[in-house]
């Protein structure tokens, strides 16, 4: 059976070569991995895992850095470096700042 990763010899047609510029966020999740991989709390294998674990379902659903995002948070919480808890009532905190004033890129 097929991981949702596995998509060698499946027809999905050609792949876009436009240059794409990372986001803010995506440019922090990039550098919270990299960071994560150096200290040994994550490493790159385990990563590569988790993320495979999704499923289709998750997998199809979310962008590389979603991927990457989600993986993350279940790693973190299933270390015990995290709640989920303390994870949602941030993610809260991000949103209700985002609404007010419209900006993440600050902290």
């Amino acid at each position: 059976m097929r991981g949702p990763h596995d998509v060698g010899g499946l027809d999905f047609g050609p792949i876009d070569p436009e240059e794409y510029s990372l986001t803010f966020w995506e440019l922090q999740i990039d550098a919270i991995r990299a960071v994560i991989g150096s200290k040994g709390i994550v490493s790159t294998h385990e990563n590569r895992r988790t993320i495979e674990q999704f499923g289709h379902e998750i997998y199809d659903t979310l962008t590389y850095y979603e991927r990457w995002t989600a993986a993350l948070q279940r790693q973190m919480v299933d270390k015990g470096i995290l709640t989920q808890d303390e994870i949602d009532k941030k993610v809260v905190q991000l949103r209700t700042r985002f609404h007010e004033t419209g900006d993440l890129e600050s902290f």
